[in-house]
């Protein structure tokens, strides 16, 4: 998942950008609100983590900015401020959640699990297709049959793709929205690099009975493969 980060403090930002990406998120970092505009302009985010305390626009203004600009990614507040209408104005501008610092970093990436299961109307930190299970919370994958419980053993980037595809089954997911997901501007990989992720795992996944479809000009879909009899 593609996450943007908007915070001024470098020492702050650099904690939070490290625990995310060890967590498998592609982190974009921006100093201000007026960086963040501009980039939301040609980039797609799948979620955006905002300090409140920003220079000149702050994060409740960017907030409304981005809503007013039409992003409708998940948007999580950071802020020092713990009093009611804070939050409460936090809300009403746009945000989805808000979080009082000193924060836990497990709980940061609790709720924003949480953002993105309801922005793709998944009710469950356990995503599943047929026998495939990918449970977002503990970072496991299994193939699960009425006989067994087969560990899916999937690389970081792996499991970022397979992430993705469950949360849009049985919908199509865009490729170039993958690539997206896989990188940030700090990192580099090649639209075909989607390919050899896509392959390894139809490899994985077609002896259990799923299939990855590459729809021509678009993307990929998971679909169950049809068995004879």
């Amino acid at each position: 998942m593609r996450l943007l980060l908007v915070e001024d403090d470098v020492l702050v930002a650099s904690g939070i950008k490290l625990g995310l990406s060890d967590a498998g998120y592609a982190v974009d970092w921006v100093g201000s609100a007026e960086r963040a505009l501009e980039v939301t302009l040609s980039e797609a985010f799948d979620i955006a983590v905002i300090d409140i305390g920003l220079p000149q626009m702050n994060g409740l203004m960017l907030t409304q900015a981005l809503r007013a600009n039409g992003h409708t990614m998940p948007v999580l507040i950071l802020t020092a401020r713990d009093a009611l209408q804070d939050r409460v104005q936090g809300l009403d501008k746009g945000a989805d959640d808000y979080m009082v610092k000193p924060f836990e970093l497990p709980e940061l990436l609790a709720r924003l699990r949480a953002l993105l299961r309801r922005s793709q109307a998944a009710t469950s930190a356990v995503l599943k297709f047929g026998p495939v299970e990918l449970d977002t919370a503990n970072h496991a994958a299994c193939i699960r049959s009425a006989s067994a419980v087969l560990p899916l053993e999937l690389g970081p980037r792996e499991w970022t793709v397979m992430e993705y595809l469950l949360l849009q089954a049985p919908k199509p997911t865009n490729k170039d929205k993958l690539l997206q997901a896989l990188t940030g501007w700090d990192k580099e990989i090649t639209p075909n690099a989607v390919e050899v992720y896509i392959s390894r795992l139809r490899a994985k996944l077609e002896p259990h009975g799923v299939a990855l479809r590459s729809i021509r000009g678009f993307g990929y879909r998971l679909e169950m493969i049809a068995t004879n009899g």
